[in-house]
């Protein structure tokens, strides 16, 4: 008795239209149509390169997709990672509960800055404003 295969993950699987292509490959191929007027407008071995040249893109947006994402929205993800946020995010927390803990207090939860741990190095002020470092230990 014959079988047929069914996928595991259906969130793979794309509705077909017409021609078995989804419609987004009927878009971008209808697209890439341009590239024949081209050629039979200009009838030379250039214009066969040209109509290749201007085809091509449409079949690549109609085809390429990586990690289940299509390829202008791999380009929209490039151009903002790459040019338009900063290269360099540095890691900030915001204190929300830092009202509740009073006046005075920066919220900050764990030993205070002076405090280090045995073995450790603490920057300490002298009274004439330079600062020096200094062993620090538990006392």
């Amino acid at each position: 008795m014959p079988y047929v295969q069914v996928p595991k993950d259906l969130s793979k699987v794309k509705t077909k239209l017409a021609f078995n292509l989804t419609k987004r490959q009927l878009i971008c191929f209808s697209g890439a149509a341009v590239g024949i007027p081209a050629y039979l407008l200009t009838r030379s071995t250039p214009a066969m390169l040209l109509m290749v040249g201007l085809m091509l893109p449409f079949f690549f947006f109609a085809m390429f997709e990586r990690d289940g994402l299509p390829f202008e929205k791999i380009l929209r993800n490039f151009i903002r990672a790459r040019f338009l946020w900063p290269q360099v995010r540095p890691y900030k927390t915001e204190n929300f509960y830092a009202a509740w803990s009073g006046p005075g207090t920066s919220g900050q939860v764990g030993p205070k800055q002076e405090d280090t741990p045995k073995g450790g190095t603490r920057i300490a002020k002298r009274k004439n404003g330079k600062t020096d470092r200094a062993k620090a230990g538990w006392r």
